[in-house]
């Protein structure tokens, strides 16, 4: 069993390292590579992938560290892990090691993941996400915050293929459902990350404190998102109170990766959690005041 994770930032990171734990222990032979490049992938190659959590630590060796361009053989799982702005850049020299019965999983944000990937490859993809709060601390180190991981995925055409995966990823001690409707899970998932990526972003501010600070503001945003997904068939309205509720338990310093990303002048996932949200109410004709003021602001940060 081959598997490529692409991309090991706080995402692909945390899971890839945590389906390293099967490589020499199962009865199937297991390969885990990471497809990666810069100053993370050398670290990683010389010491291995470093995870720190609240109540531990480990660190795991991959089969290999590769760029996508060096990636040899074919690839019988692929894990997509990179931003959503970079799905198509990161698997056009991934095809030469995809069949088309490898299986791609995308974990990045957004709700048309799959959507892309499908256009890029001939292969079966199995759409999922995944809640999780990390990121990369240092070049080879990991850090997760919270005890909060799950990843959802499944497809009514690939679910013999997604109860494997979830065996698999159970082995590796990673907690996992298998879904026939995937799409109001990815839904349920971007609810969250879309309205609090976007208001630390706007406050430059913890996820906590926006709900604490800004709560009003905070109930307006869902209640938006929830409108643009009531349109398109998605009912997400019963998953406002549990989105406020999971704010409010996370430690105080804990926050997203967009809001990282604008803290740190890097490219941001702005059009695909914000964005998306005010480009599909006009064409809905749904008004979304809150966050057309919040993309209307962050498109103006450098």
């Amino acid at each position: 069993m081959r598997i490529a994770i692409v991309g090991i930032g706080g995402v692909g990171g945390y899971m890839g390292a945590k389906l390293c734990s099967l490589i020499g222990t199962q009865k199937k032979k297991y390969e885990v590579v990471f497809i990666a490049r810069g100053e993370h992938a050398e670290a990683v190659k010389a010491k291995g992938l470093r995870v720190i959590e609240d109540d531990g630590e480990f660190t795991a060796t991959p089969s290999a560290v590769s760029t996508a361009e060096e990636a040899e053989g074919t690839f019988d799982l692929i894990l997509v892990c990179v931003k959503s702005y970079d799905i198509e850049a990161a698997l056009l020299p991934l095809k030469k090691n995809i069949r088309t019965d490898t299986v791609l999983m995308p974990f990045a944000n957004g709700v048309n993941n799959a959507e892309t990937i499908t256009k890029i490859v001939d292969a079966k993809v199995i759409n999922g996400c995944a809640y999780i709060l990390s990121h990369i601390q240092e070049p080879g180190v990991i850090r997760k915050r919270g005890s909060v991981f799950a990843a959802v995925f499944g497809d009514p055409e690939w679910f013999g293929e997604s109860l494997f995966i979830d065996y698999m990823f159970k082995d590796a001690d990673l907690r996992t459902k298998v879904t026939e409707d995937i799409e109001t899970a990815v839904w349920k998932k971007y609810l969250f990350i879309s309205a609090f990526a976007s208001l630390t972003s706007y406050y430059d501010s913890s996820i906590k404190k926006v709900y604490e600070e800004h709560n009003e503001e905070t109930r307006e945003v869902l209640n938006e998102i929830a409108s643009v997904a009531k349109a398109k068939g998605i009912h997400l309205e019963n998953e406002i109170p549990k989105a406020l509720k999971t704010a409010s338990s996370l430690p105080e310093d804990a926050s997203t990766s967009m809001h990282l990303d604008f803290q740190h002048h890097r490219k941001t996932e702005l059009d695909t959690l914000t964005g998306y949200i005010v480009d599909e109410a006009e064409g809905l004709h749904i008004e979304v005041p809150v966050m057309w003021m919040i993309y209307d602001e962050l498109k103006k940060r450098p």
